[in-house]
């Protein structure tokens, strides 16, 4: 069943405070798709692994207790996501990312960090029970047990705590869940993907950036190997655990459409290797190749290529919703995730896949990692 391009969801919920669900049939008849779709997505764990919708709020006040539409960017850049939005679209779970400002100095980016950290777990604590802070896989499972979205908290760019005193450790009450070492620019630690690494480009992880994956072991933090260049991902391997997985929160894959961006073949493997997984990014400008689906379709061609290279076991999904990225046509807002198991249905995948990639296999890393006990 094919999706109306055209059709972009809107809900009736404009604050969470009031928020209520729409039936499958409603919701289904909505986003054009099937009401199986709408279904399998609502009775599964769906745990996002990169979102970066705390941004819109640092830098303009959005508020994410608010259902906002698409304007002024029409799903580019931003206005992907909120809190209702989320709710609507399926997502019980989701690693939400604080993420770091390179250019303050490193005294500066520890401070606001800190800051930033008290003030989304103020923000989720505000939202009356439906969203809860969660740092391990029993509270995600509380959680969901009584109807809450669990969120994992993370950091994207680990320079943000190259000036903590005692490093990872030095986090409050152990609150973040996941790092991704390097970001747009090269740090203390190591050199970007991006072409902002310069003529450090064929450099790896540096002495701090060894010692840091290190210390990321040691706090049960996971790994986060999107944004660093080959030479880095492979020193990060090395010198990990091998006794935990390492993930790629938000990427493409280079077997589909070769990119800076993107992780080849070998790099998969090793995350796979590690028992970790790749999330599959919405971003069209690393997805898209000459003449490939103009829509969600896209996404499940780089998903179909992990499958093929390791199995079903290895793959998630990793949005990167509102981090400046531009998604497919009818995946543009949180609450068209149906539509990608829509895509799923249509490409013949059974249940017991779709629902390993939505949040089982995430699931299986972190009962590796942060299991936590139950209460």
């Amino acid at each position: 069943m094919m999706t109306r391009l055209s059709t972009y969801p809107s809900g009736p919920s404009r604050h969470l405070s009031q928020y209520r669900p729409e039936s499958d049939e409603e919701f289904a008849k909505r986003l054009g798709i099937s009401t199986e779709a709408v279904a399998l997505t609502r009775r599964s764990d769906f745990i996002d692994l990169h979102l970066d919708s705390f941004i819109p709020p640092r830098l303009w006040g959005y508020d994410l207790q608010f259902r906002h539409g698409s304007f002024p960017f029409a799903g580019r850049f931003f206005g992907h996501s909120d809190f209702v939005r989320a709710l609507d679209g399926g997502l019980t779970g989701g690693l939400w990312s604080i993420t770091t400002n390179p250019f303050r100095s490193a005294a500066s980016r520890w401070r606001v960090f800190l800051k930033n950290l008290t003030r989304f777990q103020d923000v989720i604590a505000s939202t009356q029970g439906k969203y809860r802070i969660v740092n391990n896989l029993a509270q995600y499972h509380e959680a969901r047990r009584d109807g809450a979205h669990g969120c994992f908290l993370s950091i994207q760019g680990g320079n943000a705590l190259e000036a903590a005193p005692d490093g990872p450790a030095s986090i409050p009450g152990q609150a973040i869940v996941r790092v991704t070492l390097v970001h747009l620019t090269n740090s203390v630690f190591g050199v970007t993907s991006s072409p902002l690494a310069g003529r450090q480009a064929n450099n790896g992880l540096t002495t701090k950036g060894k010692e840091f994956v290190q210390q990321l072991n040691t706090q049960r933090i996971l790994v986060d190997l999107a944004h660093i260049n080959p030479k880095g991902f492979w020193d990060a391997v090395a010198v990990s655990d091998r006794s935990l997985p390492i993930v790629a929160t938000h990427t493409g894959v280079s077997g589909v459409c070769p990119h800076w961006r993107n992780l080849d073949d070998a790099q998969i493997r090793a995350i796979a290797d590690s028992g970790g997984v790749v999330g599959i990014i919405f971003a069209n400008q690393f997805l898209h190749y000459k003449n490939g689906p103009p829509d969600g379709r896209i996404v499940i061609e780089h998903m179909r290529h992990v499958l093929r290279l390791v199995g079903d076991e290895y793959i998630a999904v990793g949005s990167d919703f509102d981090g400046a990225i531009t998604p497919p046509a009818d995946l543009r807002t949180a609450d068209a995730y149906p539509r990608l198991v829509q895509h799923m249905l249509n490409e013949g995948w059974g249940q017991e896949r779709i629902q390993r990639i939505l949040g089982k296999n995430i699931i299986r890393v972190l009962s590796m990692i942060r299991p936590g006990t139950p209460n």
